[in-house]
């Protein structure tokens, strides 16, 4: 299962990686095959479908498991308990409907940040730079020391998603 990880300057590039700034607004996504329970990878497989399913309608992934693992990770930190409020065509917006439509949204942005203070998110740059990387990663020989198979394959999901 994919886990993000946040200004963290391990992994597998360590050795490659120099930071001036500890590694702050640094997120890296990383494989674990034993990582979740069945369940969690239930949902990131059902997600995933979810995706696909919908890929020429919507191209983003609308970071998906970035929010399930943040949903996850914050769950006792904070009440996300707060209901929708749904109004109808001709009803009357309420000073009520408004504050609790804003803290439910406060809440979910609070969720949603990073222990470094970032808002982690899909960047569709990777279509823009990919190629030109993995060029050179090839010429250089380097490409299997900085790309797992897994790396590998999501790469390839994600283009072909987003063709």
């Amino acid at each position: 299962m994919w886990k993000l990880k946040v200004a963290d300057g391990g992994g597998p590039f360590s050795k490659y990686l120099y930071s001036t700034n500890n590694f702050v607004g640094r997120q890296t996504w990383e494989f674990d095959p034993e990582s979740g329970t069945p369940e969690e990878r239930d949902e990131v497989e059902k997600a995933r479908q979810e995706f696909h399913k919908n890929r020429f309608k919507v191209k983003p992934s609308g970071d998906v498991l970035l929010r399930l693992q943040m949903l996850k990770e914050k769950k006792d930190k904070f009440d996300l308990s707060i209901p929708p409020v749904k109004l109808g065509e001709n009803e009357i917006v309420t000073n009520e409907a408004i504050t609790t439509t804003l803290r439910r949204g406060v809440r979910f942005v609070s969720v949603m940040q990073t222990s470094d203070g970032h808002w982690a998110a899909e960047f569709g740059g990777p279509l823009f730079f990919m190629p030109p990387l993995v060029f050179a990663l090839y010429i250089t020989g380097m490409l299997d020391t900085l790309f797992s198979q897994e790396h590998k394959k999501e790469i390839l999901r994600y283009m072909y998603c987003h063709q």
